[in-house]
């Protein structure tokens, strides 16, 4: 009803061109739209950019600066895990030569009667006649120490050696 109607051309033909410009999106309108999207857009790539180049430069900073640091504490640990070695095997070989030196003692207490001889001595003192006369002489068998080992050839007291030495005279148990 409105577009055929052929008396009136004219307003035809204007609500045509109104139709037209409605529907017609304007150019600088959308223009504006993309050229802040685009904006937007190189901004962000802007961004990225220098974050790749914040990356870049710390990674050259740990590649020259703090992996180098990193090998010298590794070097150092490893000398100080060496040491810490050496500490637990000179723990070990104390531990043997105690256990060692605990076995003669005993040894020693059972063949010359130590603990006997604490108990005649206390019960001596308590006043009763029988064991206050009798004398007990122990015999007195030698004994030799055994040659274990020297602190000194482990511990050295010049500072400037830090290893163990070999010792020079130890018993193999």
């Amino acid at each position: 009803m409105l577009l055929v109607d052929a008396d009136r051309p004219e307003p035809v033909r204007s609500g045509a061109r109104e139709l037209a410009l409605f529907l017609t999106p304007e150019p600088r309108a959308e223009a504006k739209e993309v050229e802040e999207t685009i904006e937007g857009l190189l901004l962000r790539l802007e961004e990225f950019c220098s974050l790749t180049d914040m990356i870049r430069s710390d990674t050259s900073q740990i590649l020259e600066e703090n992996i180098p640091l990193l090998k010298a504490k590794v070097m150092e640990m490893r000398g100080i895990y060496a040491k810490v070695d050496q500490l637990e095997a000179f723990v070990k070989m104390v531990g043997h030569h105690v256990s060692f030196l605990e076995a003669h003692v005993l040894q020693a207490e059972r063949d010359h009667g130590a603990f006997s001889q604490a108990l005649r001595k206390w019960l001596g003192s308590s006043g009763l006649p029988a064991f206050r006369n009798k004398r007990w002489m122990p015999a007195a068998p030698t004994y030799e120490l055994p040659t274990l080992y020297r602190t000194e050839d482990y511990f050295p007291v010049d500072a400037g050696e830090a290893a163990p030495r070999t010792p020079s005279c130890q018993r193999r148990l």
